[in-house]
């Protein structure tokens, strides 16, 4: 019997041993407190305007993809913080390469430096090949894209913004990376222009044998504009044309032009423009009408300021689009604004706005939509602000505002409409509903968007406006708008009582 028990006692030892050794053996760090290695990335951390820090932009796939672009390829030194990304494959080998754009926190005012990242199969990896600084060093305004601008399919980076003494600045550099060897400097300094004014490259029509890639193109000119020194006007410009010299491999100055401005009350002028960026930003709040080369207004495109929410409304081609005011920076003539597209993260838009009189203003629009060819926004042009302008010169048959001041009451609750583009829905006293909306025209139809506030990501409702004659009340019909057109949801009407207060 002691002998069984032994023998029984010893099996159950060798067994809760073996047990034991292969628990240690596949958890080490529960006795051992072994940590596991992590593999570590570096991270770009983008700075936030506070306000805008609970903004939903998207997707969340849309919000991965964005990211993934923002993130660089190699790591930066300690002190270098990422400014902007551009992932793309430049010289045709079927590998991206990313154009980095940093600078340095640890110095004051230090300049926007650009690198070019390629894959090296040597060490199987991204590595920084070249690297420069240009003439931005106000980082919320730097924008960097690629272009063709010599006529040759080179490539060129452009890098604009502004620096610290409120100048507009562009850097270019121009180079050929699929034929160059790795080792030696790839690209080259071809222009850098500062005025205190604006900067803008002067496209031309490149012939049918240049798309085919069959001959070189015509090169683009760029062009500045800055105030007149020797004139009392203040709204006096000088334009300033540079020309790229195939000789020496940069632009040149070619030529200057004057321009003259409005002979406007020139008080104040001064006021505005020495205001400082909120004082012009209040000057811009509001609706602005495009004025068309004949000089007549046009009210089927327009540009909505609105500064206190943050917003830009662009509508044009029966087009709406809402951008998030990101930034702003006030320029010797007016604003430079850095804006981003609501719906579609990657799309950053870049204003110019400059002072025409003080019921019209001159916008330059920059695209940054991330794409190697640059393309010319059809938003440049004078604006004239609604409430100011000639009554005779306007089609006002189909002018729809874009925010109210109103609420009304239905079988939904009331709706009650604010000024600031916000809106709140009331059901029983309490809040239902909010977010913001916009009145525009479509096909000859006003419509009503309405974003409601969501935590899952921005949602969408579309109504046709329909108005029974001169009542004030009005009928909201669900629709959709897609690449139909617009389209019926046959659902029921709600109409809407006006309240008077």
């Amino acid at each position: 019997m002691t002998r069984k028990f032994i023998k029984t006692l010893t099996l159950v030892i060798f067994l809760f041993t073996a047990i034991g050794i292969a628990y240690l053996y596949l958890k080490p760090e529960t006795f051992f407190h072994i940590q596991s290695k992590k593999q570590y990335q570096t991270k770009i951390v983008l700075p936030q305007d506070p306000e805008l820090a609970g903004y939903n932009g998207g997707s969340d796939v849309e919000r991965m993809v964005y990211e993934d672009t923002m993130n660089a390829k190699v790591a930066l030194k300690e002190g270098e913080a990422m400014v902007a990304v551009l992932t793309q494959d430049l010289d045709g080998d079927m590998v991206d390469e990313q154009i980095l754009a940093y600078r340095n926190v640890l110095e004051m005012d230090s300049p926007i430096t650009v690198t070019y990242v390629d894959f090296d199969d040597t060490i199987g990896g991204y590595r920084i090949l070249w690297s420069a600084a240009t003439a931005v060093t106000r980082p919320g305004t730097a924008s960097i894209y690629t272009q063709d601008l010599i006529g040759d399919r080179s490539l060129c980076i452009l890098v604009s913004g502004m620096n610290s003494a409120g100048e507009q600045t562009l850097t270019i550099f121009h180079g050929m990376p699929q034929e160059i060897p790795p080792e030696e400097a790839i690209f080259s300094k071809i222009a850098e222009l500062k005025i205190d004014g604006s900067i803008q490259v002067q496209e031309a029509e490149r012939t049918q044998a240049y798309q085919l890639g069959l001959a070189r193109g015509q090169s683009f000119t760029l062009a500045s504009y800055g105030r007149d020194s020797f004139s009392t006007n203040i709204l006096d410009q000088v334009e300033t044309i540079y020309t790229f010299n195939s000789s020496s491999g940069i632009y040149e100055q070619e030529r200057v032009n004057r321009i003259p401005g409005s002979q406007i009350e020139q008080r104040r002028v001064r006021e505005l423009l020495n205001g400082g960026k909120e004082e012009f930003e209040k000057f811009v709040t509001g609706l602005w009408y495009y004025v068309s080369p004949q000089g007549t207004l046009d009210n089927r495109q327009y540009i909505y300021f609105d500064p206190p929410s943050r917003e830009i409304i662009f509508y044009g081609e029966e087009i709406q689009q809402v951008f998030t005011w990101q930034n702003s920076s006030a320029t010797r003539h007016g604003l430079y604004v850095s804006s981003q597209n609501i719906s579609v993260t990657t799309l950053r838009r870049f204003l110019d706005i400059e002072l025409e009189s003080l019921d019209s203003i001159r916008v330059k629009v920059f695209e940054d939509v991330r794409l190697k060819i640059y393309v010319t926004a059809p938003w440049d042009g004078s604006y004239r602000k609604a409430g100011s302008m000639d009554t005779a010169a306007v089609k006002t048959e189909n002018l729809t505002l874009p925010y109210i001041d109103a609420s009304f009451d239905g079988s939904i609750g009331r709706m009650a409409f604010s000024s600031d583009g916000s809106y709140t829905l009331y059901s029983g006293g309490a809040i239902q509903k909010r977010g913001k909306y916009a009145f525009f025209m479509l096909d000859n139809q006003e419509l009503l968007e309405l974003r409601p506030q969501s935590n899952t990501g921005l949602v969408h409702e579309t109504y046709r406006v329909e108005r029974n004659g001169s009542s004030e009340n009005i009928t909201l019909v669900r629709i959709r708008l897609g690449t139909r057109g617009i389209q019926e949801l046959h659902e029921a009407a709600i109409s809407l009582a006006k309240i008077s207060v």
